[in-house]
């Protein structure tokens, strides 16, 4: 087992090829910097995600490195992440994820197909005459922020604030330092503010959407109304941010091989197996947590109960043992089993939903954008470490 940092320039510039190399030389590493161990090859990721003495890492984690005033000034945020689904005790994790299955279903990703077009074909409206768009801005974000907002039965003109939202909750979900925890904090405790509003109405008149399921569940005694606010947080920005920067890093990726756009443009019918390879090549989620809950025998070594393991979820997507040419982003690629949405216990709940809004999303684009053409040199990557980067521009001419 070797030592590995995961902040040289080296691992944040090329995150790929640096856990390809770390994969190559030790299959069990240490992370000194976080305090934790990391998993990068296919089969080790598959037998940890199945692994029940491997709990879901909670995010308030973080908080722990910070100073005592500090923590107790951001107790706010800890007390809502440790009501979020993923983030607690596994039966609460269940009992979320037992409710939220009422609303995460096929029919519901077919009602809301249609508008998940007219929302894509509203966004394009807004921006066809200028002959360009920032993709990013323009429509991988609002897109899914339109989705999101129906789906907690926000109205159109609070969508905006969404975003806004969605955006300074982001340092929670990495590395933030304290300034933008604050602002995180501030923006969460908003956010609670607004559902509880939103929240009463439903429990008067209930709709078809999640805020609706959560109050039905708050009068059966299967949730409160606090562990419902906080949820809808974690859904706007599982729903939001994942999602947009899946569209968008899909397309740097069709860009980056235009003999894969030319075959996709002339076989739409290839989209599903398209978007696959794009959560194969680069998901959403780069790294997921783990906490062990007793001691497990890793690699010949013994990893003690209550240590942080970080899956490498896209290290295992391009495990050469498993994907044939791993590093070849081939649209017409059979399905294979690849982690983007985790496994098991925690596999992502919105995973058809994000399959559907990027299928329609960009099927729609290259349908109305024959001619759509990259207008930068080099993608803007913006590193998220660990492992992680997020396109913060994605200029294009059509």
């Amino acid at each position: 087992m070797r030592d590995y940092d995961l902040f040289t320039p080296e691992a944040i510039a090329d995150p790929t090829g640096y856990l390809r190399r770390i994969s190559e030389q030790s299959p069990l590493a240490r992370l000194p910097q976080l305090d934790a161990y990391l998993l990068t090859r296919y089969s080790d990721v598959k037998d940890a995600l199945r692994d029940r003495r491997m709990d879901s890492a909670n995010m308030a984690r973080v908080l722990n490195h910070l100073t005592p005033a500090e923590q107790q000034e951001l107790a706010p945020v800890r007390r809502a992440v440790e009501m979020w689904m993923g983030h607690t005790v596994p039966a609460d994790h269940v009992r979320f994820q037992q409710l939220l299955k009422r609303y995460f279903t096929p029919a519901m990703v077919d009602r809301l197909r249609p508008r998940v077009r007219e929302f894509t074909h509203e966004l394009l409206d807004a921006v066809a005459s200028k002959g360009g768009m920032d993709v990013v801005a323009d429509l991988a974000y609002p897109l899914p922020a339109n989705v999101i907002a129906e789906l907690l039965g926000m109205p159109v003109s609070d969508r905006e604030q969404l975003q806004a939202w969605s955006r300074d909750i982001l340092p929670v979900f990495g590395n933030g330092d304290v300034q933008q925890l604050r602002h995180a904090q501030r923006s969460m405790l908003e956010m609670h503010d607004y559902l509880r509003i939103i929240a009463a109405d439903r429990r008067r008149t209930p709709r078809e959407d999640v805020l609706s399921t959560f109050m039905a569940a708050e009068a059966e005694g299967i949730v409160t109304e606090d562990e419902a606010v906080a949820n809808c947080v974690l859904l706007l920005f599982a729903g939001h941010e994942t999602t947009a920067n899946l569209i968008a890093n899909g397309l740097v990726l069709l860009f980056s091989n235009p003999g894969e756009l030319a075959r996709l443009r002339e076989s739409p019918d290839l989209m599903p197996l398209a978007v696959e390879e794009m959560l194969r090549c680069d998901g959403p989620a780069g790294v997921i947590g783990r906490v062990t809950t007793e001691a497990v025998s890793l690699h010949g070594r013994t990893v003690p109960a209550g240590s942080h393991i970080y899956l490498a979820l896209m290290a295992a997507n391009r495990d050469p043992e498993v994907f044939e040419d791993p590093d070849v982003f081939d649209i017409s690629r059979s399905r294979t089993r690849h982690f983007a949405f985790g496994m098991g216990t925690y596999y992502c709940l919105g995973a058809a939903l994000a399959r559907m809004e990027t299928d329609e999303c960009l099927r729609i684009l290259l349908g109305r954008c024959p001619d759509l053409r990259p207008a930068y040199d080099t993608p803007d990557w913006q590193p998220t470490p660990p492992f992680g980067h997020r396109l913060g521009s994605l200029p294009v001419t059509f």
